[in-house]
């Protein structure tokens, strides 16, 4: 688990890092930060998810979970809800 190491100002935080994330720069604005109940089904290893060096990886869509038309004044806009490949159905976009 993750945790904050120091205060750095008024706004910003150190955390404590894993070694596989320790090409992050530890320091976060504080907005950035949420309170995390650390729910076990939720950790996921990084070796699933397949980060590269550069901190990235590739984002692949699974399924659509929703689709629908919002009516504008002149035309008409479709959305669609899609499950990601790392996300759980309440994580779906």
């Amino acid at each position: 688990m993750i945790g904050i190491s120091k205060r750095i100002g008024n706004v910003a935080y150190e955390l404590e890092q894993l070694q596989e994330l320790a090409a992050v720069y530890p320091v976060f604005h504080i907005l950035m930060l949420k309170k995390c109940m650390g729910y076990p089904l939720l950790i996921r290893p990084t070796e699933d998810i397949g980060i590269k060096d550069s901190l990235s990886y590739k984002e692949i869509p699974v399924q659509i979970l929703d689709r629908q038309f919002h009516k504008l004044r002149i035309k008409e806009v479709a959305s669609a809800k899609v499950l990601w490949r790392n996300q759980f159905v309440e994580e779906a976009t």
